[in-house]
């Protein structure tokens, strides 16, 4: 490691793998690191022997800039492999953010910052809850303890929450109004939940979940004397 940057050296089979092991060596030095601010010189690209027997290794250097490497508070190892993962998705798109990592005993918080994150999140969320999924799906398998995996994005949870809450408050007035049952778009299973509950105290109506997936969606009409 340089004293006016972040760096260090791998290797892999391809150069594709020695840049994902550069930065896992790099969130290993550095938890937090930005991972779009990385920059990697290719120093040797690999060659396989004669008849695929015996290679030489592709060879890259991965620098940080000391203004780009970024101090957050330590966290445990499995919230730093959920960043990673993260992390590592995000690059996939293409995309430029922070992964920032908040944890508790029950719950793992992702939360990616940057600008143009909409491709991340997908209409109506459903890429950013697919990325959930997936994160959750290995923290089950692998983690000793199951903890939940919020993967978040500029805040887009705590709007769309917002959003769906009014939507779900609009149309059960509507139904209190009319008598006449409502039918929403189909949504994930979280952003179901979230219309359950909002209007699980509700007076005159109730919701169930209908359909099969992926066009399961919330009726909202009235309540069943």
């Amino acid at each position: 490691m340089s004293r006016d940057s972040l760096e260090v050296e791998t290797t892999g089979e391809t150069v594709g793998e020695a840049k994902w092991q550069a930065l896992r060596e790099l969130e290993r030095l550095q938890p937090g690191i930005d991972k779009a601010s990385v920059r990697f010189q290719v120093v040797s690209e690999g060659e396989r022997g004669l008849l695929g027997v015996g290679y030489t290794p592709a060879r890259v250097i991965a620098r940080v800039e000391d203004d780009m490497v970024v101090s957050v508070p330590p966290v445990g190892a499995e919230a730093a492999e959920a960043r990673l993962l993260v992390a590592r998705i995000v690059a996939a798109l293409g995309l430029r953010c922070r992964v920032d990592v908040a944890e508790d005993e029950e719950t793992v918080t992702l939360m990616c910052v940057g600008a143009d994150l909409g491709v991340f999140i997908g209409r109506h969320g459903q890429t950013i809850d697919a990325v959930q999924y997936l994160v959750n799906a290995i923290a089950f398998r692998r983690w000793p303890k199951r903890r939940l995996v919020i993967v978040d994005a500029s805040g887009y949870r705590a709007r769309r929450e917002a959003t769906l809450g009014a939507l779900a408050v609009r149309n059960a007035e509507h139904v209190l109004a009319t008598g006449v049952p409502v039918e929403l778009e189909p949504m994930s299973s979280m952003e179901r939940k979230i219309i359950h509950l909002r209007l699980q105290d509700s007076r005159g109506i109730e919701t169930a979940s209908e359909g099969l997936e992926p066009n399961r969606h919330v009726v909202i009409r009235p309540a069943s004397t």
